[in-house]
């Protein structure tokens, strides 16, 4: 995923502390799990348009491959049912 998040930092006068606070950012991270473990990158803006765009191109190639299988059985199931009646008569 992609996050856009607005932090404060560890110096006392900065005016990430004010009131009202001027927080430090936007900064992009993408977090992702690899091998079980939570991995996060900082991203600059392009890059976080970029992966957000590939992120959701892999979510429609993923949703068209389910498609793809749900066809795929729905016609398996309508051959099996026309060989068996076929083999009937």
């Amino acid at each position: 995923t992609i996050t856009r998040r607005h932090t404060r930092c560890g110096k006392p006068n900065c005016g990430c502390h004010a009131d009202p606070p001027r927080m430090h950012g936007p900064y992009y991270q993408w977090t992702r799990k690899i091998n079980g473990k939570t991995v996060t990158r900082r991203l600059t803006e392009h890059e976080a348009n970029l992966y957000a765009e590939w992120i959701n191109n892999d979510r429609q190639l993923r949703a068209l491959i389910t498609q793809m299988r749900d066809i795929a059985a729905e016609a398996t199931e309508l051959i099996t049912r026309h060989d068996t009646k076929a083999a009937e008569v």
